[in-house]
């Protein structure tokens, strides 16, 4: 984060000195009459000791080091002092020789010794010290700070009065040395900061305690997120019982610093600590709940000493409690009295309004005597508002009823808090509002209760298969029925009619229509078993158990969630999709002169544009629908394309509408695999056909002797260009393997979703026609859109137009930027140009095609995207 800081900041600076050239003059000119005045002897001195201690300060700081045997951390610093002097001469070759003026003039200054010569614009020799000192941690021990921070004041003190730099050019250096010492550090890695078993103990004696051993405490299973907890040891004492020791040091500091800040952020009304506190913060806020919670009667370990490790560790001394955590204890061994005494400790940090803030299975331990012990108070408050405290009571249920079942902690904690106080928490029993660690088990039970609904599921659908497989069987004709008519008629003489009525066979018409009621009545047993089995196997998860034993208790009980988060992820995308595609947008409209274009256009053809761009999506809809057998809404396929225009603008053309179509199959009722073998079928399929279209249009574009396009040259340059790409991809090993284990899993659920699709025609048509009209539908926008700047001495026709779309569309599914910007824009123009059609013309028409096939659907699409996201159907 630092080293991100330094380079955003460096940016910044040299972004004022580019643009703001009047105001870094004036500075230059304010300072240098402020230092004017002050006296010669004054300025000798500063020079001199800034000059002398420059150096014999980071020596003095290394033999320090060096003594304490922490040559790791002077390496560290040479090595970012080499770095830096590098990086300042890169900034000095740079600024004489490619920045722009301005830039020069708010770094450099003419030299005092030669007006023809210019200062440094990055000081050789102060930004290797500034980043020798940083990497080695000066900053962060008190009389080494204050030294430091003396002796870069004097130096830019004195450099200033001589005139020997500016004050720009003073930041860049001290931003540099910063800037390249924290990348050093997160280059390399940071030196160990934990202190050893000797310094622990050095420590304990330090505060009157004679150890004689400590041996470090396993983590638990689940302590991934409360790393920051500190390391545990049990210390053994020459007299006296044993101690538990908490030792906090930077490095667990940090963990979780993104988890915290993204907490921040995104719950309102939850305050969750600073996000990076110091070790004495830390330290002191420990020791403030452990005396809070003893003076509020609950039973916590009670805190008897606390003490700096050095400058980089904390440790806080427990009297040993013992015992074992919640989630260590057997199931069996959870009885009532020990549920009740957990919520009696809750109930007493309630009574004086402190919060937890971290009630899982492993902040609970129970002795010897089954005696509820409440540890891990770091991270609670105190004068805790209510919905902080409401939040712990949600969590304690979880964690319970994770090990007990939603009845009986539910049942345990009505009977010690009461029936309102439960219910009142129900708005905040909500994953958002829970621990990480009961986050992720929540979801896991999920999984679980997902795949055996799933598998019951197949079993109903198996079983539905085997029933009508064996009324089949039971409804085939015995062998003496199987007799022909003749020999039937041997065996015994029917009427006429009868044997007449024997020897017709049904009309074909009829047969079908017998066939098909009794497929579809086949289809409704099966999809009957499917869901009453579904209705069988579905389970109810932990939070909505509980949710329903608080309201048998109390009805009237509020069930609506309560809003805690203050920014979703999902809006947090929608902000910045909405973002880039305004960068975008203006920046395709900046060099647009639309008066001209206004009055340019033929508003017929433009609205035939129009029209045509809007019957894309129905194409859209029904080249998807082709390749998915299951029973699909057609209109909501509609709607799930248009909302694919508002995805495209935030992922690559490709990517976007894949994503989406395959989401909107899974929540249509296809499942996963199949719904991305459905939409893998259409993408393949459209892929074939768009190369076979493209080859063919550019075969009749060469026959009606275009100039710039011949058929020989375009099918001699695609198949030389396949064949290229073919021997890249087979004779490099990494993408050989690539190619061939996507081309496995293709063939693996692609192919045979094809094989099912073709054995219904009229599926295979809807796919088929539905590529070919939302072609058409394109080369006809585009068509009308170059009618609508044009005249019949620039019309152009249909078979180049598509080849041109077919080029830039190809194109623009291949680059990486959002809707393929850029990429399409830059291909169709010059591909129109290179049929023929003039630059006045084709500018403003590819314009026009690419604001109402990507621009204007944006909006609808939003607004699709975000409806069709609260019916569930994405």
């Amino acid at each position: 984060m630092r080293l991100l800081v330094g380079v955003l900041a460096i940016a910044v600076l040299l972004a004022i000195a580019a643009f703001a050239h009047g105001t870094t003059s004036g500075l230059q000119q304010d300072i240098s009459k402020g230092t004017g005045a002050a006296p010669d002897l004054m300025i000798k001195f500063a020079g001199l000791a800034s000059s002398i201690a420059i150096l014999l300060v980071p020596v003095a700081f290394a033999i320090e080091r060096l003594i304490k045997r922490d040559g790791l951390r002077i390496a560290d610093g040479v090595l970012a002092a080499v770095l830096a002097h590098g990086v300042t001469l890169a900034t000095d070759l740079w600024v004489a020789q490619g920045a722009p003026q301005s830039i020069q003039d708010a770094l450099t200054r003419p030299s005092p010794g030669d007006i023809h010569a210019l200062t440094d614009p990055v000081h050789g020799y102060l930004a290797p010290v500034i980043a020798y000192m940083t990497a080695v941690g000066m900053s962060r021990r008190p009389r080494w700070r204050v030294v430091l921070w003396v002796v870069l004041l004097l130096d830019a003190f004195a450099m200033l009065v001589t005139g020997y730099t500016t004050p720009f050019s003073i930041i860049l250096t001290v931003l540099i040395g910063w800037t390249v010492a924290y990348g050093t550090l997160y280059a390399v890695g940071s030196p160990n900061v934990r202190p050893t078993g000797q310094t622990l103990l050095a420590g304990l004696r330090h505060v009157g305690f004679h150890p004689v051993s400590a041996a470090r405490e396993e983590a638990h299973e689940g302590a991934t997120e409360n790393g920051d907890r500190g390391r545990r040891y049990f210390v053994t004492l020459e007299d006296g019982p044993p101690l538990d020791v908490t030792i906090v040091d930077r490095e667990q500091q940090a963990q979780g610093f993104f988890y915290r800040v993204w907490r921040r952020l995104t719950l309102r009304g939850i305050t969750t600590g600073r996000s990076l506190q110091s070790l004495r913060q830390a330290l002191e806020q420990e020791a403030l709940l452990a005396y809070a919670a003893i003076a509020a009667g609950a039973n916590a370990a009670k805190l008897i000493a606390t003490s700096e490790l050095g400058p980089d560790a904390v440790m806080l001394v427990y009297e040993h409690t013992g015992g074992r955590s919640l989630d260590s204890v057997p199931d069996e061994e959870i009885t009532d009295e020990l549920l009740r005494d957990t919520w009696h400790q809750v109930q007493a940090l309630q009574s004086r309004r402190i919060a937890h803030r971290r009630l899982t299975g492993d902040a609970v331990l129970v002795d010897r005597s089954g005696t509820v012990i409440l540890t891990d108070l770091r991270g609670g408050e105190i004068a805790s508002g209510d919905l902080i405290l409401r939040m712990d009571i949600a969590q304690l249920l979880a964690t319970l009823g994770l090990r007990v079942g939603a009845e009986r902690a539910v049942a345990s904690a009505v009977g010690v808090l009461g029936p309102d106080a439960i219910a009142d928490c129900l708005p905040l029993l909500q994953p958002i509002a829970l621990s990480r660690t009961t986050r992720s088990t929540l979801r896991k039970l999920g999984r679980e209760r997902s795949e055996r609904e799933r598998e019951a599921v197949l079993e109903a659908s198996r079983r539905a298969k085997q029933a009508r497989l064996d009324e089949a069987s039971l409804a085939e004709p015995s062998p003496a029925e199987e007799s022909t008519p003749t020999e039937r008629a041997t065996e015994k003489t029917p009427s006429t009619k009868t044997v007449a009525e024997r020897i017709t066979p049904p009309s074909a018409k009829t047969s079908a229509k017998v066939e098909r009621q009794t497929e579809k009545a086949e289809r409704q047993a099966e999809k009957k078993a499917i869901d009453e089995a579904l209705d069988e196997a579905r389970e109810e998860d932990l939070l909505t158990q509980i949710r329903h034993q608080v309201l048998r208790i109390r009805p009237q009980a509020p069930v609506e969630p309560a809003r805690l988060e203050r920014i979703k992820p999902r809006t947090l995308v929608s902000f910045i999709a909405g973002a880039i595609g305004a960068y975008f947008l203006l920046s395709q409209f900046t060099h647009i002169e639309f008066g001209t274009l206004f009055d340019q256009a033929q508003w017929g053809w433009v609205a035939a544009a129009v029209l045509f761009s809007a019957l894309s999506y129905f194409a859209a809809a029904m080249s998807l629908l082709g390749f998915v057998p299951e029973r699909v809404p057609f209109l909501r396929t509609v709607a799930a394309q248009v909302a694919g225009s508002f995805v495209k603008i935030v992922a690559p053309a490709a990517v976007g509408g894949v994503a989406l179509n395959t989401r909107f199959l899974q929540r249509a009722g296809v499942r996963p695999g199949l719904a991305v073998a459905s939409v893998g079928a259409s993408q393949l399929f459209g892929l074939g056909a768009h190369i076979m279209m493209l080859l063919t249009f550019g075969y009749l574009t060469g026959t009606e002797k275009t100039p710039s396009l011949s058929p020989s040259r375009t099918v001699i340059a695609g198949l030389l260009t396949v064949a290229v790409l073919v021997l890249v991809v087979t004779s490099i090993p990494f993408l050989r393997k690539f190619v061939v284990t996507r081309v496995r899993s293709l063939f693996a659920g692609v192919v045979p979703r094809m094989l099912d699709v073709l054995q219904r025609p009229q599926k295979l048509i809807t796919g088929i026609g539905g590529m070919l009209l939302l072609t058409a539908c394109f080369v006809m926008c585009l068509d009308a859109s170059i009618r609508a700047f044009g005249d019949e001495s620039t019309t152009l026709s249909l078979a180049s137009v598509a080849v041109v779309f077919l080029a830039g569309n190809a194109l623009g599914s291949a680059a990486p930027t959002p809707g393929g910007v850029g990429a399409v824009e830059a291909t169709l123009t010059v591909g129109l140009i290179a049929v023929g059609l003039p630059k006045e013309v084709a500018a403003p028409a590819v314009l026009l095609y690419r604001l109402l096939t990507l621009w204007v659907p944006v909006l609808p699409g939003w607004l699709f995207f975000n409806h069709l996201s609260r019916k569930g159907s994405l």
